[in-house]
């Protein structure tokens, strides 16, 4: 992208909307995405520091007076400039506060979608870090109010703590700075002086409660927290013109405070995940942002469950067509007639394919449906192709034997047959047509079914000449060896079924090795990723449980233990794959079974 692009936005009616243009973008991401927004009061300068991330000068429109810039959120999608392979996506939203907007309620939208579509949201304020900065900070409070994680029941205080696996990293960028980082007289970093502005107070009084409220919920939802400080970059009267001046013209410090929180930015993002610790690509971003907006616009609070549910859908159903359609293409390609093992090698190519095109892009596939539906579909393919085959090599036969008897036709209607004799020179011009004639013999295989009937029909013929023919003696023995004939090749169509059918439980017992194979470790790479969010929860609850012991906040250390004893045993759980496994695998096992059982080898 050269440049931004409005990802969501206000229609005429006032609802928010998402822009197809940006879907279409994200529709050709099929990196993993790392997606950092950021939010804040309206003329903070938000948009400088996304376009630093971004490399660029200008991109993000900075605005040069007193009114809010930026409308909706604007998203630039761009090269991860430190991960190869993945692309950072860059969402600017509107500025809060905004006196022209007259209410908040876009405001709170705004905030939550910034939480629940970015994997580091960077929360953008002047001055200091005091309570006036909390008290605009009052979006986070409202959280619990426009976010659910689960679909039906629960309650509110139990989702709260489940937040933490599924929030961004938060990072509190604090613009125009001007004091000295110094607490008691002692130099402190930047993150120690977030730490002391997130510090609780004791007690039970509605005000400290009022006064600890944003606080506990910075220190509760976000898994990670980060501070950067910077002076103001150059002159008040020069501000307007930021994107515009040389680097030259900006405070050193600045650009150096710049530079930090660019770094910290890149290295720490994490990809963007749902939950379970899905791994999000450009496709199912696009999905998120989509439903997300649909449910606010239906009047409803945003619910992760739902949303992963409703993108599962989605990819799912593309995964099943793109795999479909790769097993189609390579087997279409095929030319017919063609032998059993070659069909038999090439299904199990382009099946093998099919399934890690499918498993590369699904998830949470719930119960194998789509998986099941896949086997299904290839296996029906599959049995069309060598129905078609079989009807295309019997018509090549027979059309091939008719070309080769052609002469004997010519024979027969000279009535060259019909003398003492005949007989044996019909049977000797037949032998020849279908023994030494090397046109035939790569389809023998597959049409015997086509050479017995071709036989069944010169019988009348033979009968005929035979009539004519003086030897009756010596012809009768020609009767004879033709019955013969006749009941060997009857003998050999009934081997070739037999072949078919040996080969064709070979295939489905090869594709169902094939599918518990890849099934396993789909779910194995998917429990890894749970496990690898429920860690990130553990890790940030102990930072908080050993936090709150320091200040003296034993009771509030004390209940966090069943949260953390709940994670500890979610992850010995996950850990053992193998038995997690089991049940997936035996109802997969089953249905498979049942389904190769029903299907009748041609």
């Amino acid at each position: 992208m050269e440049g931004p692009v409005c990802l969501v936005g206000n229609g005429a009616n006032g609802e928010l909307e998402v822009n197809p243009a940006a879907l279409e973008i994200l529709r050709g991401v099929a990196q993993p995405v790392v997606v950092v927004a950021i939010v804040g009061l309206y003329r903070t300068g938000k948009s400088y520091l996304m376009n630093s991330l971004a490399g660029k000068q200008r991109g993000f429109s900075l605005g040069s007076t007193v009114q809010s810039h930026t409308k909706g959120i604007w998203m630039w999608c761009l090269p991860h400039p430190r991960r190869p392979g993945h692309t950072l996506v860059l969402l600017d939203t509107e500025g809060l506060g905004d006196v022209e907007k007259g209410d908040t309620k876009n405001d709170v939208w705004i905030f939550a979608l910034a939480v629940l579509l970015s994997s580091t949201l960077v929360y953008n304020s002047k001055g200091t870090i005091d309570q006036f900065a909390m008290d605009q900070l009052h979006f986070v409070s409202e959280l619990t109010e426009h976010i659910k994680v689960k679909a039906q029941g629960g309650d509110n205080v139990e989702e709260d703590t489940e937040f933490v696996r599924f929030f961004p990293s938060f990072v509190w960028a604090v613009r125009d700075f001007t004091l000295e980082l110094r607490i008691e007289g002692q130099l402190v970093t930047e993150d120690q002086y977030l730490e002391h502005a997130l510090a609780l107070r004791k007690g039970e009084l509605g005000s400290v409660m009022e006064f600890n409220l944003p606080r506990q919920c910075i220190r509760n939802f976000f898994p990670t927290r980060k501070c950067f400080v910077f002076v103001q970059p150059t002159s008040r009267q020069e501000m307007g013109q930021l994107d515009s001046l040389p680097t030259s013209a900006l405070d050193p410090q600045f650009l150096d405070q710049t530079r930090r929180f660019c770094d910290y930015v890149f290295h720490c993002s994490h990809v963007k995940t749902v939950k379970g610790g899905i791994p999000v690509n450009g496709k199912r971003f696009g999905s998120l942002v989509q439903s997300y907006v649909g449910t606010i616009r239906s009047g409803q609070v945003p619910c992760l469950d739902n949303a992963v549910t409703a993108m599962a859908a989605i990819e799912n159903e593309a995964a099943l067509r793109e795999a479909m359609a790769h097993y189609a293409a390579g087997m279409g390609a095929l030319r017919l007639p063609a032998e059993l093992a070659e069909l038999s090698a090439a299904h199990g190519t382009h099946e093998g394919d099919a399934l890690r095109l499918f498993m590369q892009r699904s998830f949470k596939d719930e119960e194998q449906e789509f998986q099941k539906q896949l086997v299904a579909g290839i296996m029906e393919r599959y049995a069309d192709i060598l129905a078609e085959n079989e009807a295309v090599s019997e018509q090549t036969c027979r059309a091939l034997l008719e070309e080769l008897s052609a002469a004997m036709q010519q024979r027969l209607s000279a009535g060259l047959y019909s003398q003492p004799g005949g007989y044996q020179a019909y049977d000797r011009d037949q032998t020849q047509v279908l023994t030494n004639n090397p046109a035939l013999g790569h389809l023998w295989s597959q049409a015997e079914e086509a050479l017995e009937q071709f036989l069944a029909g010169k019988k009348a013929e033979a009968e005929a000449v035979l009539k004519a023919d003086n030897l009756l003696t010596e012809a009768e023995k020609h009767v004879e060896k033709q019955k013969a004939e006749m009941l060997e090749q009857q003998r050999k169509v009934a081997e070739e079924k037999r072949l078919q059918t040996e080969q064709l439980l070979k295939d489905q017992e090869r594709s169902h090795q094939e599918n518990v194979k890849q099934l396993e470790a789909k779910v194995a790479e998917e429990l890894a990723s749970a496990r690898q969010e429920a860690e990130r929860a553990l890790e940030s609850k102990l930072k908080e449980q050993e936090a709150m012991l320091q200040k003296g906040f034993v009771e509030k250390a004390r209940l966090m233990e069943d949260e953390i004893s709940g994670l500890r045993r979610e992850i010995r759980r996950l850990g053992s794959v193998p038995t997690s496994c089991t049940v997936i695998l035996c109802n997969f096992v089953l249905v498979t079974s049942l389904f190769c059982a029903s299907v009748s080898p041609l």
